[in-house]
């Protein structure tokens, strides 16, 4: 379905970024991923995914609490590719404490990779969206950009005002071919969230089996964890013509966290 088109995907070494990488791939999408992790596995993530899937896959370095290398990005996939039509913004990093205990260097770092890098990207990609009259921006938010949780003040702030850039760029692109979501995912078992739940485990002698129900059964009812390839089957049907009159939605995939 997206045979000739090409995408760049932030925080897409691992976990949701990385399934919507590989769903994309497999529709014939060319990609450039971006993270962080151990160079050797990256080059085998991303070696793997050209070899599965028979497209081209580029690994930019680029940091994304930096606004001249997120835009940078953008412009090495265009080089690369000739083209970028489809960007997704899913970078990003948690720090939970009480809002007058919150470092605020920390508040710093997760509102400039959350929510201003997307920012900047967009603004970078959405050129050369506009000359070709096509182009799919899909944000990765969260349920926390629908609701609250306590200690989480930088990554609530930064979810939710994903949600409201991803209205804002739906309004502005409207009739131009492009089309700007937001996907809401719940609980994903991802490095972050692991992480989550071993502090969990730890604060309350749990096993970490026990420590996931218990992060699950707080918030999200279906009792399961989100998975990254729905969230990328998610990505490719909002590239997809069905969708082409979805945008400027806030699209939860979250268990029923949300109809709480």
């Amino acid at each position: 379905m997206l045979k000739g088109k090409a995408a760049a995907i932030t925080g897409s070494t691992s976990g949701i970024g990385l399934g919507m990488a590989e769903a994309l791939a497999a529709q014939g999408c060319d990609i450039l991923i971006n993270g962080l992790g151990d160079e050797a596995e990256i080059e085998r993530i991303r070696s793997g995914l050209e070899d599965r899937f028979g497209v081209r896959v580029r690994y930019s370095p680029a940091d994304m609490s930096r606004p001249d290398e997120v835009r940078a990005m953008v412009a090495e996939a265009e080089a690369a590719f000739g083209r970028l039509d489809v960007l997704i913004n899913n970078a990003g990093i948690q720090h939970t404490e009480p809002i007058e205990a919150f470092p605020p260097e920390r508040w710093d770092a997760v509102i400039a990779i959350n929510l201003s890098s997307a920012f900047h990207s967009i603004a970078a990609a959405l050129p050369g969206m506009r000359r070709r009259g096509w182009g799919r921006i899909i944000n990765t938010a969260s349920a926390h950009g629908l609701v609250a949780s306590v200690e989480k003040a930088a990554y609530v702030a930064a979810k939710h005002g994903i949600v409201g850039l991803t209205k804002v760029v739906a309004l502005e692109t409207a009739g131009t071919g492009i089309t700007c979501n937001a996907i809401c995912p719940g609980w994903v078992r991802t490095p972050l969230v692991e992480r989550q739940i071993e502090r969990i485990a730890a604060e309350r002698e749990l096993t970490i089996d026990a420590a996931a129900r218990e992060l699950l059964g707080a918030k999200q009812p279906s009792g399961a964890f989100v998975t990254p390839a729905q969230i990328g089957a998610m990505a490719v049907f909002l590239c997809g013509d069905a969708a082409e009159q979805i945008t400027g939605a806030a699209l939860p995939i979250d268990g029923g966290w949300t109809a709480q």
